[in-house]
């Protein structure tokens, strides 16, 4: 939670950076203090507190207050433990697990719930309506949009995947106001995903980018699902925020089953799995 508040300081008005600041310098303190004293010893003014937790990706200041409670209390150790040329078979093993689950630890005390509810709201409003949800991604982020589109053209949705950054433009350029398009990407820097992000947007498709904080593709969409998770890239491609980039799609996979409903669902997917029954030695 903290790292997220760090990536995030530079987009902030300079107001919500000295709230940060205090957030920052004695993250305990701030999640027993009321916003009066807050207000008080960041030298802001209430309401700049409480803007302050919604731009980093909260509900307001009892969410944000709950959720950094939660991750002091529990104390769960995010420390990037990275794997060395010397290190036996068993060490490799322990360390890439330790991070794997730390990342998704930290991902559960920091997520915000609105925003998940939010994107499954538009993701369930484009099936209802019949109309296109479309995943992007490039390199490791195109395998997840790959296994995104699996799991919702499953679920009878009209959805598709390109990792191509022509294509992603190309598509981009077709989509129209009802369609959702999925933006994924591990740094939130790349240009063809903020081309085509800016491209959907502007011909009025819902914008759901799943990306990390303070990063420019993280204010072009319309919904921002935050997953930050500090990786070296110099020595190996991303491994654990592709894990929760997989994870964040399982979310609004399920929830967007849910909504859609048994009455609807139950009986596709039960012919799906009678239909693929030839496909399986017995």
């Amino acid at each position: 939670m903290l790292d997220r508040i760090k990536a995030c300081l530079p987009s902030l008005a300079p107001a919500e950076q000295r709230v940060a600041r205090l957030v920052l310098s004695d993250a305990r303190a701030f999640a027993s203090l009321p916003v009066t004293e807050l207000a008080a010893r960041a030298h802001v003014s209430k309401p700049t507190v409480i803007r302050f937790c919604r731009s980093v990706g909260y509900d307001g200041l009892s969410d944000f207050k709950l959720k950094l409670a939660g991750n002091v209390s529990e104390g769960v150790p995010f420390i990037h433990r990275s794997v060395d040329a010397d290190d036996k078979t068993g060490d490799v093993m322990v360390k890439v697990i330790d991070n794997t689950v730390a990342a998704f630890l930290k991902y559960r005390n920091d997520a915000s719930s609105a925003l998940i509810e939010k994107a499954v709201l538009a993701l369930v409003a484009t099936c209802s309506s019949g109309q296109r949800i479309e995943f992007f991604g490039v390199g490791n982020s195109g395998i997840v949009a790959q296994d995104a589109q699996h799991k919702f053209f499953r679920l009878g949705v009209h959805a598709i995947a390109y990792s191509d950054g022509h294509l992603q433009v190309m598509s981009a350029s077709l989509l129209k106001p009802g369609d959702c398009v999925v933006i994924i990407s591990n740094s939130g820097r790349t240009r063809d995903l903020m081309d085509a992000c800016d491209i959907a947007r502007k011909n009025g498709a819902t914008t759901i980018v799943i990306t990390a904080s303070g990063s420019p593709l993280a204010a072009a969409g319309h919904i921002h699902l935050a997953a930050d998770h500090p990786e070296g890239y110099d020595r190996y491609s991303p491994m654990v925020s592709r894990l929760l980039h997989l994870m964040i799609i399982d979310i609004l996979a399920t929830c967007v089953a849910l909504r859609i409903g048994s009455p609807t669902l139950h009986p596709l997917l039960k012919e799906m799995k009678n239909n693929l029954r030839s496909k399986r030695y017995a």
